[in-house]
């Protein structure tokens, strides 16, 4: 297929903009079918620049977009090019257990630990409230910081977070402007589960690196070959779902948001005695598609705000995990406490700079990948490059990237794995299984099972897109010892 190049300012006029920036590979194609549905869903949006499709490029059925995408928009916010849930995302724990390079923890330690994390976020979780009123209504606003003070996370885990984990709310109208966006209810329902994991994709996996590819990067990511670390993938919590639902009509409406929604959308909605201001609300939220809404509206600022609101809880919500995993491995393995690498989500809608001027970058199913000159100064990431992860599953692979220096090209993202692309190598023949073993726990039974590897091919195939445009440069591979999910 053809690829277009990202144009420059005034690039929103340009109807090639229309034209997606596709990275694949003879082995790797985007499907067309796919590729139909994406130019659908952008089809009225004034973009900022072409459309990003990644490698992992597929369609869920109950989504509105197809996953591994990137697009930028200009002005404008539409938040059904990403997840009705902001902030699911992935993290990466470097573990010090005190074993020697290359060893892995016994099965009796390994039963420990995720028996253990089985007990401490059970499934089905129940309802059990994790946080005050008051304390949701900080993580909103605070992010990740409230994890220094409640969970003991480190000022340096801080800086491995996206954003810090943190977007300022006052930009938006701040805490006050939040309430009146976001209904009590939205938050009273948001003290439960706080921080978990489930049987769904999302999974903890203990892994072991088995390589590293640059040994700098990998230093000052705090990561040594043999070492032994922790890839989990968590989602953003309630309030993200509730979000994700109020402003959109969305295909994914799980039973409990339905009914959570019929109380939450009207209140925040259509509480106003302005009926221009209600006739633009239910055009925008409850009739048909959600169209683009101009971000320097009234409707744009409570957007954005509530958008801002939703991440923060999510970047929370993951550090919970977080301080949960890492007092568990030292339980489970001995050894300190473990240290983040990076936290990361990969559904995302940020106000980015885009060829110099400034646009609206949706992330769908991929993750930020910012240079190092787009980093904070000072911090770890500014040496290096954001960090990425490109986890295989638990059967192959899983990869530590940083941003490479064509980042630029793909809207600085990257794919956010290659689950969908190990699987369609595996159903074809073009992966055969190996020697390697993975322990595998799950929720819904409680004995575990040992499942033997698949080879690389897949993963590497989506890795080896990335790295030949030098929109990511691999840092370390991890293989997988042991998984829940």
């Amino acid at each position: 297929m053809d690829v277009t190049i990202i144009g420059g300012a005034a690039a929103h006029l340009n109807a090639d903009l229309r034209t997606p920036r596709i990275f694949e590979s003879e082995d790797l194609p985007a499907s067309g079918e796919v590729l139909a549905r994406l130019r659908r869903g952008i089809d009225d949006v004034d973009l900022a620049a072409n459309p990003v499709v990644l490698p992992d490029f597929h369609h869920k059925r109950k989504l509105e977009m197809p996953s591994s995408i990137a697009v930028a928009t200009r002005g404008t916010i539409r938040p059904t090019l990403t997840s009705g849930s902001v902030n699911c995302g992935m993290a990466l724990i470097a573990l010090d257990t005190g074993l020697a390079e290359g060893e892995k923890p016994d099965t009796r330690s390994i039963t420990r630990f995720f028996e253990d994390l089985k007990l401490r976020y059970p499934y089905p979780t129940g309802a059990r409230r994790d946080l005050t009123y008051k304390e949701c209504l900080r993580v909103a606003a605070e992010g990740a910081d409230f994890a220094m003070e409640r969970w003991g996370v480190h000022a340096e885990d801080i800086e491995r977070i996206e954003e810090q984990g943190r977007i300022d709310l006052d930009r938006y109208g701040g805490i006050r402007a939040m309430r009146k966006v976001v209904p009590s209810l939205a938050f009273q329902l948001a003290r439960l589960r706080f921080g978990t994991v489930g049987p769904s994709n999302h999974f903890v996996e203990l892994q072991r690196v088995e390589e590293v590819y640059d040994a700098q990067k990998a230093a000052g990511l705090g990561v040594k070959q043999g070492q032994i670390v922790i890839n989990f993938h968590a989602g953003g919590g309630v309030l993200t779902g509730e979000v994700g639902r109020m402003f959109g009509r969305r295909k994914d409406f799980p039973k409990h948001l339905r009914y959570a929604e019929a109380v939450l959308k009207p209140w925040s909605h259509l509480r106003t005695g302005n009926p221009a201001v209600l006739r633009e609300r239910w055009r925008l939220y409850f009739a048909g598609e959600c169209p683009p809404v101009d971000i320097d509206s009234a409707e744009g600022r409570r957007l954005l705000l509530a958008n801002a609101a939703a991440m923060n809880y999510g970047f929370a919500f993951r550090m919970a995990t977080y301080g949960a995993l890492r007092e568990l491995a030292v339980r489970a393995f001995g050894g300190a406490p473990g240290r983040l690498v990076v936290d990361s989500p990969h559904n995302s809608v940020y106000e980015e700079d885009v060829n110099g001027e400034p646009a609206v970058v949706h992330r769908h199913n991929s993750c930020r990948a910012f240079g190092a000159d787009r980093m904070r100064p000072g911090t770890v990431f500014a040496q290096t490059g954001q960090a990425v992860l490109i986890p295989g599953t638990h059967r192959t692979s899983s990869y530590l990237a940083v941003a490479g220096e064509n980042a630029a090209e793909s809207l600085h993202s990257a794919c956010h794995g290659a689950g969908t692309v190990v699987k369609q190598f595996a159903e074809d023949g073009r992966s055969t299984e190996q020697h390697s073993e993975t322990l595998r726990f799950r929720y819904s039974t409680s004995q575990s099972e040992v499942v033997k590897h698949y080879d690389d091919n897949g993963v590497a195939a989506a890795l080896g897109i990335l790295a030949t445009h030098k929109l990511v440069a691999p840092v370390a591979r991890m293989r997988p010892f042991a998984v829940l999910h």
